[in-house]
């Protein structure tokens, strides 16, 4: 089979796309055609993705920031329009995880509640304002917000600041829907990335068999992979979905139909 090339001549940006499912995704898309820029704090991490994108005969450009910080996400922004000519996609895949989910609800607690909506919620609103003009000069294109199945159960600091992304992502839908660009969101259950093996793996909850637990409770009897996100990904910015916005699409193997109460509060 001849591989796809949806994103032949389109420009990407990838918040957090210097390991896990952001660098699965940078992957992916430049394997369609797209140029790839890496946003991620860590600028080591976001060089070794652009490394491996161009080796398999793609162009990539890291730019190390803090998606808080809207003087660097914009910058950002400016360099891909510098290198790339524009930017088409923005997916917003960085933030802080599942080791947030179950902050205590106290008012110690406050200051790593803030932390946690800070990066998840508005570093998605600072970097989609950040893209907003140079996707419209295109003449559209899409943002994709990462949520997450703990927006729906007890899913902590975590879930709360996932369904706020999720509020947020219906908003900018209807705000950037007059320059062509569509806003739409995934929420993936627990999938095979660092941070969720590494979350459960966790010898403090090595007696929950969480992962275990998962799969037993899921339509689908097997563990989720980060290209199983991916493939919903690259359908939801292409032009496949050209007629679909403000639009949250759970992608988690029917792990939602064992009930509303998350493993997270577990």
């Amino acid at each position: 089979m001849v591989p796809q090339r949806r994103f032949e001549g389109k420009v990407v940006v990838v918040t957090g796309g210097g390991a896990g499912i952001g660098r699965t995704f940078g992957h992916r898309f430049a394997a369609e055609g797209a140029s790839i820029v890496v946003a991620d704090r860590d600028a080591s991490a976001g060089q070794r993705v652009v490394e491996e994108v161009e080796a398999a005969g793609s162009a990539g450009l890291s730019f190390p920031m803090d998606v808080r910080d809207a003087e660097a996400a914009s910058a950002m922004a400016a360099a891909a329009v510098e290198r790339f000519g524009g930017i088409d996609i923005l997916v917003n895949n960085a933030g802080m995880h599942l080791d947030h989910a179950q902050l205590p609800y106290t008012v110690e607690a406050v200051p790593r509640w803030r932390d946690v909506l800070d990066v998840n919620v508005i570093g998605a609103l600072v970097c989609a304002a950040a893209c907003h003009q140079a996707i419209a000069a295109r003449g559209g294109g899409a943002v994709l917000n990462m949520s997450s199945m703990a927006a729906y159960g007890a899913g902590g600091a975590y879930g709360v600041s996932k369904l706020a992304l999720n509020a947020l992502t219906v908003g900018l839908a209807g705000a950037y829907g007059d320059d062509g660009i569509r806003v739409n969101g995934i929420a993936p259950g627990l999938v095979d990335s660092e941070a969720a093996v590494q979350w459960w793996s966790d010898p403090a909850r090595s007696g929950l068999d969480i992962q275990q637990r998962l799969i037993e409770a899921q339509a689908i009897k097997r563990q989720g992979r980060m290209d199983d996100i991916a493939d919903m990904a690259l359908f939801l910015c292409s032009d496949a979905a050209l007629y679909i916005t403000g639009g949250i699409y759970v992608c988690d193997g029917g792990q939602s139909l064992a009930g509303s109460r998350s493993f997270l509060a577990s």
